[in-house]
């Protein structure tokens, strides 16, 4: 694609590294049809193709309006697009830059600004999990729309200590998920238990940092990720630490670019380097002890017919789909196909609270297919995946680690 940037983005890092991604694209549409907005809209301006030349046009130097921004606003960052592209354009990238830009030269109406600041603020509050807990409390008494956002509380069940393992791992607890769903910890940490493995949850560490930084906060995400590098570091550098081990791809896709997020910052550039050759998904950790595993199973505890939903931070951003699958095979779990399977679910951390129709009809589309496949249980691994598809079906969702555990005792 041709460029003729306009002399500030010309001029600007930013604006160089936007026309490097822009000059690899040919304009081929092969990403609408793997689009979820595009499936859904229709509309040319909400494919990857149509936001990358609205992108283009603002680096050229036009104006962007609200509807520009409503545009980059209903991408889901699914990055279906990047698995499809055969010129390897990194839309992700791309798109981030686009998002920051417009957030500097349109202001958003004042509603939606309390809205992105309420969610910003709450979701990663200390007050959140006092809140929740209330709302599960009360959630046979709220309107339905609110009760498919809570889910009910299931004891996670005692946590062994680990600290007699010679081997250990951090675990990212992130900010919403010790809360919402605790037993995917419990889970993980049982599991890595009878693998020999021991737990370690770093003092200061926190949210990741993905739910600023999609939420038009960049700076506040990156200040995240220096504080979850300081929090690491100590341990990593004291030699007893293996890895950074995520149980919720979300987090996993946004701690593997903290490199590419923090490569302009002299201090943190080499620091978040060293962190992301540490970054392993759970199902990384557990592949290796896979027959092992497989062996100390009660298999009359697992389901029947289960099927996998590969989130897209886990098979578009970080190409795990195929290790994922292939540990649940190899753990006796007989995994029931169904189409579309690349598709996002319309989960895509806070989309389902700003763009609630497109997200429930990709919600409810993913739905049909899964369910076409007549399962006894949905798995995934993510948390946002896993709330956000239970909320429209009354199969039972699940992380894959919490059905391990539970065929374990």
């Amino acid at each position: 694609m041709q460029t003729n940037l306009a002399d500030w983005a010309r001029d600007s890092v930013i604006g160089q590294e936007a026309d490097e991604i822009l000059r690899r694209c040919v304009h081929c549409g092969f990403c609408t049809a793997t689009c979820p907005t595009y499936q859904v809209l229709g509309d040319e301006l909400d494919s990857p193709r149509g936001r990358i030349y609205l992108i283009k046009e603002m680096l050229e130097g036009q104006e962007p309006t609200q509807a520009t921004q409503q545009h980059l606003d209903r991408c889901l960052t699914c990055r279906n697009c990047e698995t499809t592209c055969p010129s390897g354009v990194e839309y992700g990238h791309l798109i981030d830059i686009g998002r920051q830009l417009i957030e500097e030269k349109v202001q958003r109406p004042w509603s939606q600004r309390l809205q992105r600041t309420l969610l910003r603020k709450g979701l990663t509050s200390s007050l959140f999990a006092s809140a929740y807990r209330m709302g599960q409390a009360l959630r046979a008494f709220l309107p339905s729309v609110l009760q498919k956002k809570i889910i009910e509380a299931r004891d996670p069940g005692a946590r062994p200590d680990t600290t007699r393992h010679a081997r250990q791992i951090l675990l990212l607890t992130g900010c919403v998920q010790p809360t919402m769903m605790p037993t995917i910890d419990a889970a993980t940490i049982r599991v890595l238990d009878r693998l020999g493995i021991g737990t370690q949850v770093a003092q200061g560490a926190g949210c990741c940092g993905a739910l600023n930084f999609h939420l038009d906060d960049q700076e506040t995400a990156r200040v995240q990720m220096r504080l979850n590098i300081d929090a690491w570091l100590p341990l990593i550098d004291s030699g007893k630490i293996d890895a950074i081990v995520m149980n919720a791809s979300g987090c996993g896709a946004m701690v593997v670019e903290y490199a590419h997020h923090l490569r302009h910052d002299a201090v943190y550039a080499a620091k978040a380097e060293k962190i992301v050759a540490l970054v392993r998904d759970i199902a990384e950790v557990v592949a290796p002890h896979a027959e092992a595993l497989a062996a100390q199973l009660d298999v009359t505890r697992l389901p029947k017919r289960p099927v996998f939903h590969p989130p897209c931070t886990l098979q578009h951003w970080q190409g795990l789909r195929p290790l994922s699958e292939d540990l649940l095979a190899k753990l006796g779990l007989s995994l029931q196909p169904f189409t579309e399977s690349h598709l996002c679910c319309g989960s895509a951390g806070a989309y389902s609270v700003l763009q609630p129709e497109i997200s429930t009809s990709l919600r409810d589309r993913k739905l049909a297919q899964l369910v076409a496949s007549t399962p006894d249980m949905m798995l995934s691994s993510n948390i946002g995946c896993i709330g956000h598809l239970q909320s429209g079906t009354e199969i039972p969702v699940r992380h894959w680690i919490e059905v391990v555990d539970l065929a374990l005792q």
